[in-house]
């Protein structure tokens, strides 16, 4: 091989090499800035791209994806005078890699200053006990300084999320001092209900109880009086069926021989229980004829009859 055919061989390989190193490939969500003798050309996008040997020049490369920053921890004094640590994390993302290129210098660095300054303002403005309370207030305010700030800078910030809000130990020792009396004081406020409502389901038990009660001895009563009524009216029903069937048995044949022998039985027998209970007995004079006593009983009971 003569020494003409080398360089050419070697000439093509340089070509060769030239050319592909000037070919690049862009990944996907990515943007590369492409300087021409110093001065901004374009923007590669993601695929195959090429470079012109010697004249243009990737100068900066950016990820299109949503990123997110840790923004380190900083004192921060609130309005009641008490130093806290807080720290957070910032997610934005480039909108413009030629703003983000040459808009600022290091547009991470320059997002992590202002969050961080916003949030001291923020946190200045707050009493630690709202500092808890008002996170989100804290984060949309961040979002918005930043935002706005890096609006020139072709950077979109989403959003902010504050980590940890950090008092000191001392403060956190009051804190939990105080957790813990309001603790007990819930505890107690919420045994006192419960003894109350305890109290009060008692009484009204009782209440429920004496009005039963009542209720059941009322309707005891009415029907014990009706009991009696009833009782009253059976036995006056009784009776008068009972002085119905003597009067029918007297108007019948021989009912007054039997009425005169059952006046005369029972007039000798109150005798005899007169007898028996004293010792002095008054006798009739006319005791022995028992045919006349039987006649006066006997004109007794008609006269009776007849009134009635």
């Amino acid at each position: 091989m003569n020494p003409s055919s080398i360089i050419l061989l070697g000439l093509g390989f340089l070509i060769f090499i030239i050319i592909l190193s000037n070919a690049k490939v862009v990944p996907q969500r990515s943007a590369y800035i492409v300087e021409r003798l110093g001065k901004y050309k374009t923007t590669l996008q993601a695929g195959f791209n090429f470079l012109i040997p010697f004249f243009d020049k990737i100068q900066y490369r950016h990820t299109l994806k949503e990123q997110a920053i840790d923004v380190a921890s900083q004192i921060c004094i609130t309005r009641d005078n008490i130093a806290v640590e807080v720290d957070g994390i910032l997610y934005l993302q480039v909108m413009d890699p030629q703003k983000a290129s040459y808009g600022i210098d290091d547009y991470r660095f320059a997002s992590i200053q202002i969050a961080q300054t916003t949030m001291r303002s923020v946190i200045g403005k707050l009493e630690l006990d709202r500092t808890f309370e008002e996170r989100e207030t804290i984060n949309t305010t961040i979002v918005d300084a930043v935002d706005k700030a890096s609006d020139s800078w072709g950077i979109k910030v989403t959003r902010y999320e504050v980590k940890n809000i950090t008092p000191p130990q001392s403060i956190k020792d009051a804190m939990e001092k105080q957790m813990r009396a309001e603790r007990e004081k819930r505890a107690m406020i919420a045994e006192s209900e419960g003894q109350k409502q305890a109290k009060i389901n008692v009484a009204e038990g009782d209440k429920q109880e004496l009005i039963a009660r009542s209720e059941g001895e009322k309707q005891r009563r009415i029907n014990e009086a009706e009991g009696r009524a009833a009782e009253i009216e059976r036995v006056a029903t009784a009776t008068a069926n009972g002085i119905r069937q003597i009067a029918e048995a007297i108007g019948d044949k021989n009912g007054i021989d039997a009425v005169n022998l059952r006046v005369a039985e029972q007039y000798i027998g109150e005798f005899g229980k007169l007898a028996k209970a004293n010792n002095t007995m008054i006798i009739p004079s006319n005791m022995a004829d028992i045919s006349s006593l039987i006649g006066t009983a006997m004109s007794v009971l008609d006269n009776t009859r007849k009134k009635a």
